[in-house]
């Protein structure tokens, strides 16, 4: 499988925008078109959620917008929404670097972070202000339900998939609120202190970008939900935590870039060591394979960790294909190298890739040539016991795939919560970006259209994540005590058993 992780820099001229500089409709509406044009010829999971009928019914909303002349943030907004709908959280559309630095600054932040907790909004900082753990129900007059709503468009998801979207807000939501309702030197907060009713308002002051990163790295729920692998050893672990239990721990994919890279040479002996300690040891006949912050990363991890888990042999995917083996609209690429001809040869050598992994042509798709998805067989230590997979909405990408293979194709007992990437399939693998010539907003999606192999389940849905088994999501009084909700349940449920 093509794994070319390209980002392509085109120059334009620079143009800078002022934070109150509105575009012209005609601008506006140029560069709604060419985006629209780009997606259909490059992006092959336009359609993957979304009838043809449905997204003209989304264009026709978003040129219905262009009616006067824009500020930049506000059709940043429309575009926003256009990527969310399609349904790919590989989808990513950013503002020109020095227009957000610019619409960044000064003291206009919510100074807090905050965490959803059982479909509520809760304050996730020990402070002196608003208490740890208070519900909010409302900031500067605006409820909750539809604050949260209004912000999901900044987060995307595969499908339907809606649980992915707290990851979003519980890591950026004073940043997310600063761009949909523009600047705050206030915040009218409406709240109940924890375990009570009565509702409260407090006024605090907005803070700077930097104090706002400052207190997410203090946030109280820091021991739990912690995405920061400071070396190759913390972002995977072995133990044996009972006479007949082990837990695994892969909290990403990104170890190495390739099989040849060191990273995932050094990861494939260590599995190899912890699955023939298991093989030595019959008596553990249970394994917690953790997998809750992993968001994804590159070939073969996510491959060759299911190779340990599984008993019959199988596949990455069924089927795999891409809408072209030329790249559409190449004016607007973003392209790596800065010299022409250096352009010229990154984009052939990108597009020669294409054509090997991607050589026939089938009713318009670019089908994946056998030898790039070949048959593989399980390791000969594969774990033959009762396998526990822990699952949660920050799951993504190649962490969703090995989500997938196993929850589909093992006898694995899901726990935990819906993952954010799709259970039957995604976009994935490799990225391309464009920037739009008037605005300058730079888009980005993956151009490989995965179906995964995974058979059908009743609990599986369609433009649905990874539905467990048993869904678990932390409490509220865990949430104050820092405990692992979902941890615990599964050690009483291998108890039990």
């Amino acid at each position: 499988m093509l794994k070319l992780k390209i980002v392509f820099f085109f120059c334009f001229p620079i143009l800078l925008f002022s934070q109150k500089e509105k575009l012209s409709v005609e601008k506006l509406k140029q560069d709604l078109v060419i985006f629209r044009e780009i997606r259909e010829k490059a992006n092959s999971g336009l359609y993957k959620y979304r009838t043809k009928q449905q997204i003209d019914s989304i264009y026709s909303w978003a040129f219905s917008q262009i009616s006067k002349p824009k500020e930049l943030i506000d059709f940043y907004k429309i575009i926003l929404q256009i990527t969310d709908f399609e349904g790919s959280l590989h989808n990513d559309t950013t503002l020109p670097i020095d227009f957000e630095r610019k619409y960044s600054s000064g003291n206009i932040f919510f100074p807090y972070p905050v965490k959803l907790i059982e479909n509520r909004l809760i304050l996730n900082f020990e402070n002196s202000e608003i208490p740890l753990g208070s519900q909010i129900f409302s900031i500067n007059n605006i409820e909750t339900k539809k604050l949260l709503s209004s912000l999901y468009k900044y987060y995307t998801t595969d499908g339907y998939n809606i649980t992915g979207k707290s990851i979003g807000i519980n890591g950026s939501f004073a940043k997310y609120f600063e761009m949909e309702y523009g600047p705050q030197k206030k915040f009218t907060v409406e709240y109940s202190l924890p375990n009570q009713t009565k509702k409260n308002k407090k006024t605090i002051s907005a803070v700077s970008n930097e104090i706002r990163k400052e207190n997410f790295k203090k946030r109280h729920s820091l021991p739990i939900d912690s995405l920061q692998y400071n070396s190759a050893k913390d972002k995977y672990s072995f133990k044996v935590i009972s006479q007949n239990t082990a837990l695994l721990s892969v909290h990403t994919f990104v170890i190495g870039r390739n099989a040849k890279d060191k990273q995932h040479i050094a990861y494939k002996k260590y599995l190899d060591s912890c699955f023939q300690y298991l093989s030595n040891h019959s008596e553990i006949k249970n394994l917690i394979v953790d997998v809750r912050n992993n968001g994804g990363g590159t070939d073969p991890n996510d491959i060759v960790t299911f190779s340990y888990l599984t008993q019959k042999a199988f596949r990455e995917n069924k089927s795999a294909y891409v809408n072209f083996q030329e790249i559409p609209f190449a004016e607007y690429l973003v392209y790596e190298e800065t010299e022409l001809q250096k352009k010229q040869e990154e984009k052939k050598d990108f597009e020669d890739e294409l054509k090997e992994e991607f050589p026939k042509l089938e009713n318009g798709k670019y089908i994946q040539d056998e030898r790039f998805n070949s048959l593989l067989e399980p390791e000969k230590n594969s774990f033959k016991g009762q396998i526990y997979l822990l699952i949660s909405s920050r799951i993504a990408s190649a962490g969703s795939l090995f989500a997938s293979l196993v929850a589909g194709n093992t006898n694995a007992i899901v726990i935990g919560e819906e993952t954010m990437g799709g259970y039957f399939g995604h976009n994935g693998h490799t990225p391309i970006e464009y920037e739009l010539p008037n605005t300058k907003i730079k888009t980005q999606f993956s151009i490989v259209n995965l179906e995964q192999d995974v058979p059908k389940k009743a609990n599986q849905i369609f433009g649905r994540g990874v539905i467990p088994d048993y869904e678990i999501s932390q409490t509220f009084e865990d949430f104050m005590q820092n405990r692992d909700t979902q941890y615990i349940y599964i050690i009483k449920l291998i108890d039990q058993k």
